[in-house]
């Protein structure tokens, strides 16, 4: 029995979980493209939209009418 039909043999939960690791890095790697920024690049834009709100509300005109902002 021993001929070209035997193959390497190999520890099939061995490759499931070699398999679902690849597939999860995959997605994950998908997810980061798509999703991604790191830490610096978030407070970056964060402070950007808290400088654009501070620099609005300075130019601010209050209505004589209602006295509210």
């Amino acid at each position: 029995m021993t001929g070209a039909g035997s193959g390497k043999v190999i520890n099939l939960r061995a490759a499931r979980k070699t398999a679902a690791r690849d597939a999860a890095r995959k997605q994950g790697d998908e997810n980061a493209a798509k999703f991604g920024r790191n830490k610096s690049q978030k407070l970056a834009e964060k402070d950007a939209a808290a400088r654009a709100a501070r620099h609005l509300d300075q130019h601010r005109r209050e209505d004589p009418e209602n006295g509210d902002e």
